[in-house]
């Protein structure tokens, strides 16, 4: 699953001070079909040259599978590099951004087997609105996509990204999320984690709201809902509950 929430944070790319933020979070997926704990391992930083963020995805099945419990069942990575030389100008809000996102299947071998979870590379522009505190963040991107072995029917994807904390007044309540949305016709390539879906899907969904409370400076509780539609394997829209913690390093 994607975790892009902290590239809400990009905004503070605007500052003149570096700032860097690393977490871990563990979530328990309660979707029928998955079943699953999920590790993702964030990092942002900021400097002045602009922002970088990445994360990795592990995901981990706990079912009597034999295939699905031994280890590692899937590797996703994205790595992203916003660049902003003109923080202090009237367009400091405008930032130019480098994507890489790509991973690796380790599924049934019964069933849909090993495969890579194909190379996209994306380059576009970033836009932020934020509140005078830096509190309240909002992002949104538009950004050329180009998956390997994928026909796009229009290569844009569009990003949103948030965060409000004290939502409601409540201190150490923190709303944060990303939403993406892209088109994608089918594989030149052979792929099952398209091919699953037919391979005709024109339009692509994917988002994660979560809501966290901070208990002390290190430690969170909270969850996500993944909202899906013709994402990855899944044909048709899903919503996925998600409970977990997240330790800020």
């Amino acid at each position: 699953m994607y975790k892009k929430l902290l590239l809400s944070l990009g905004a503070i790319a605007l500052t003149v001070s570096a700032f860097a933020q690393t977490n871990l979070q563990t979530f328990y997926d309660f979707g029928k079909d998955r079943k699953s704990v999920t590790l993702t391992f964030e990092m942002f930083k900021n400097d002045n040259w602009g922002n970088t963020f990445f994360f990795i995805d592990e995901n981990i099945g706990i079912d009597d599978s034999m295939t699905q419990n031994v280890s590692v069942n899937d590797n996703y990575f994205e790595l992203a590099r916003c660049f902003n030389f003109w923080q202090d100008s009237k367009l400091g809000a405008f930032s130019l951004q480098l994507e890489y996102n790509g991973g690796l299947h380790l599924g049934d071998a019964t069933k849909d087997g090993i495969f890579g979870i194909n190379h996209a590379v994306l380059a576009g522009v970033d836009y932020c609105l934020h509140s005078n505190d830096w509190k309240d963040v909002f992002n949104f991107k538009v950004l050329y996509k180009k998956i390997r072995g994928a026909e796009e029917g229009i290569p844009l994807q569009f990003t949103f990204v948030w965060g409000i904390d004290d939502l409601f007044g409540a201190k150490g309540l923190r709303f944060s999320g990303f939403a993406d949305f892209w088109w994608q016709k089918h594989m030149l390539y052979p792929n099952p984690y398209f091919e699953t879906q037919g391979g005709e899907s024109s339009s692509i969904f994917i988002s994660e709201p979560q809501l966290w409370y901070a208990l002390g400076e290190h430690l969170n509780i909270g969850g996500e809902v993944e909202l899906a539609a013709d994402f990855g394997s899944t044909k048709g829209f899903v919503a996925r509950p998600c409970l977990g913690i997240k330790w800020n390093f």
